[in-house]
């Protein structure tokens, strides 16, 4: 059946607090999980929905018309909340719906208006049906009543969005508050996984969520993961260098074309072994926002996630062993030679992406120690002190790499 066209709705629903359900239920988990995607799916496929993409607890399907996907919706909600579901493991589901007009890019939508009927979903609380002012403004369905639960800032939209809520007799109408955006309540960043290793990838994603951040999405390929960074528009990109088909470079290729086309997406690079040569190459032109980690570093869960919160916010982030390798390197009449071995420590930390405080901590020293070591370095190799961390970074290594 072909896609529709034009101005569509689209459902997106995930599973709230699915890491605790999980760690909950155990093995018992995998069940819920395929109970609550056959209910889900039943309810779009009979309100004449197409299902566009499953993964993990998350659910998107696109509709012709706002009424269907609000049928789709009901139904939906009514079918897990009679279903007979294990003590204790019950999913709330939340749910949103909108209405815009996105590009069709071999069989997925792609846009920022996908993007927003995300962030609809990601304001729900468990149980509950929203709705954006562009869907409610579109929907006919007679007999469906909505509550207007004010205007809402949507995590990376700037203006303010009106939500509703679907109201339905069978269906509880009192919720928590819509959860507010990241600039009002901290909300967690959304990062994207790409590593052909199903384990890996989600180990890391587990990670990450109980870290606090939001998995968005996983892919196993580099083509894959472009797709789901136009998609969802993650803040963070992490993505393993070698990839299919070759197992070369693949990875490597899909960073570079992220940090072209999609400026505001952090990437962090990950890679079984020290390639100095491809952290020069991710480097070129800036250090803003990336990120280039060897894989033994996920096991550090703490610096692994103060890692990608430095890359998703526009700093970045080098593997200790590969600023080593740079920073050893000997060459004739080498500058580092001036430098005292704590001005060297100092250098390294700075080209890991490290603040001043951040590396006055590591070293056990006062944050005003460090300034002066830093004044120092700069002097020594002749490049001019910046007060912005990624841009000393991009002088350092750019520096080391001359």
């Amino acid at each position: 059946m072909e896609l529709p066209r034009g101005v569509v709705s689209f459902l997106f629903t995930d599973i709230e607090a699915s890491t605790s359900l999980a760690r909950t239920l155990g093995d018992r988990y995998r069940g819920v999980l395929e109970d609550h995607r056959r209910l889900i799916r039943g309810a779009v496929a009979t309100a004449g929905g197409h299902e566009i993409d499953c993964r993990a607890d998350e659910y998107f399907a696109v509709f012709a018309d706002t009424d269907a996907a609000a049928q789709a919706a009901i139904s939906a909600q009514l079918a897990l909340r009679s279903h007979d579901w294990p003590e204790g493991g019950a999913p709330r589901v939340r749910m949103g719906i909108h209405a815009g007009e996105a590009e069709l890019d071999d069989g997925n939508y792609v846009g920022l208006e996908v993007h927003r009927a995300s962030r609809v979903c990601s304001a729900a609380t468990g149980g509950q049906i929203l709705l954006s002012s562009a869907a409610r403004s579109t929907i006919e369905g007679v007999g469906l009543s909505f509550a207007d639960l004010g205007e809402q800032r949507l995590p990376g939209f700037g203006e303010r969005e009106r939500i509703f809520q679907i109201l339905h007799d069978d269906l509880p109408g009192e919720f928590a508050p819509p959860v507010p955006s990241s600039s009002e309540k901290g909300l967690a960043m959304r990062v994207v996984i790409a590593d052909d290793s199903v384990l890996l990838r989600e180990g890391i994603a587990k990670l990450l969520e109980d870290a606090g951040f939001e998995v968005a999405g996983q892919s196993g390929t580099a083509d894959d993961l472009l797709l789901k960074v136009r998609s969802y528009k993650p803040d963070v990109a992490i993505i393993d260098i070698r990839m299919p088909p070759t197992q070369t470079d693949e990875g490597l290729r899909a960073a570079k074309e992220i940090r072209e086309r999609h400026p505001d997406v952090g990437v962090l690079v990950l890679s079984q072994y020290v390639e100095a040569g491809y952290a020069m190459e991710l480097l070129q032109g800036s250090a803003e926002g990336v990120g280039y980690l060897l894989k033994d570093r996920v096991a550090d869960v703490s610096e692994f996630a103060d890692a990608v919160r430095r890359v998703a916010e526009g700093g970045s982030a080098l593997d200790p062993t590969v600023v080593s390798r740079l920073v050893g390197r000997r060459r004739g009449e080498d500058p580092l030679d001036a430098l005292t071995p704590r001005e060297r420590e100092v250098l390294e930390l700075m080209a890991e992406g490290r603040s001043n405080q951040a590396i006055a901590e590591k070293l056990v020293v006062t944050a005003r120690a460090v300034e002066k070591h830093v004044t120092s370095i700069f002097t020594k190799l002749g490049l001019p002190a910046s007060a912005e961390d990624h841009r000393r970074v991009l002088a350092v290594i750019t520096y080391l790499n001359a």
